[in-house]
């Protein structure tokens, strides 16, 4: 499946090909998919090990600072993050870096593997603060640090304005747009955040919290990780149930401008991602609208 006119073709000779040249012990290992994003490909190599292949040369820079960092995060953490184990390099069959990871077991934050949201919400908030509350260890909101998200929100307002004009034409009366719009310039109109700058993961969604025995587990896909404001990092609570968006809000303590923030942030990356893949990835589609639909009822009935 391909989603961006730039991307890098990859199947399992690619990947097997990549082992032979590099990793010569691993080439033998069994080899499976492992799922696919917007970012990355993935392949579960043997029973410990994942493979992350880039889709383009812009998500392959997101790999360098996951090589750089995560070995630093993760003891600061309570629960796991991904273990670089190898940092591949470009070759004639795949120009672009490489990674691997330990494999860590747990299925995606889901219904039918979590019984008690709450908790959950509760679980993730406190996460999160330990993330937030990590010293900057000398890194600042610069180069590969510096992702979108974890600035202000009017520099993405005409990229935005534009994403609503197209979800009006592609999902029309389905959704209310003009509210989700509405909500964005409310959003606009505050000041920006002033608080310190802290470590994010830049993209909390389900697929990227990992349970084990119905609790929060593992933080996975580092992609998106910067320096920056913390109201982005709250966004994806839209994707979770009303008890673990309370939960969390409670846990955390935000205020209702940052909660104000949180969900411009929650729009944005819901209607920039119906624009974008609108015809190439329908899954991805769905959970944007999905997240609209919680926004919307949400609002509703605040």
């Amino acid at each position: 499946m391909t989603l961006h006119e730039n991307e890098i073709p990859v199947d399992e000779s690619v990947v097997r090909s990549l082992l032979k040249a590099q990793r010569p012990e691993w080439a033998d290992l069994s080899l499976s998919p492992a799922g696919a994003g917007t970012d990355n490909t993935m392949y579960r190599l043997g029973d410990d090990l994942l493979i992350r292949l880039p889709r383009t040369s812009g998500n392959g820079e997101s790999l360098r600072k996951e090589l750089d960092w995560l070995p630093r995060l993760a003891p600061l953490l309570s629960c796991p993050i991904p273990e670089p184990v190898h940092a591949g390099t470009p070759t004639n069959d795949f120009p672009l870096l490489w990674s691997v990871y330990r494999w860590i077991d747990g299925d995606e934050a889901r219904p039918d593997t979590i019984q008690d949201w709450a908790s959950f919400g509760a679980d993730l908030a406190a996460v999160v603060r330990e993330l937030h509350g990590i010293g900057l260890m000398g890194a600042t909101r610069a180069g590969e640090l510096s992702w979108y998200r974890g600035g202000g929100l009017e520099p993405c307002d005409e990229w935005i304005s534009g994403c609503f004009d197209d979800c009006r034409s592609t999902v029309g009366s389905e959704l209310d747009v003009d509210t989700l719009e509405r909500l964005w310039r409310a959003a606009l109109a505050l000041p920006e955040p002033s608080g310190p700058q802290v470590w994010l993961h830049g993209d909390l969604k389900p697929t990227n919290l990992l349970v084990r025995d119905g609790r929060l587990h593992a933080l996975i896909d580092f992609g998106g990780l910067s320096i920056g404001h913390p109201d982005a990092e709250h966004a994806t609570l839209w994707d979770l149930p009303p008890q673990a968006r309370q939960a969390y809000w409670d846990t955390v303590n935000l205020d209702t401008p940052a909660w104000t923030r949180a969900r411009a942030w929650a729009i944005a990356v819901a209607v920039s991602g119906i624009s974008y893949y609108w015809d190439t990835f329908p899954a991805f589609v769905a959970e944007c609208r999905a997240r609209i639909e919680a926004i919307l009822m949400d609002a509703t009935a605040r």
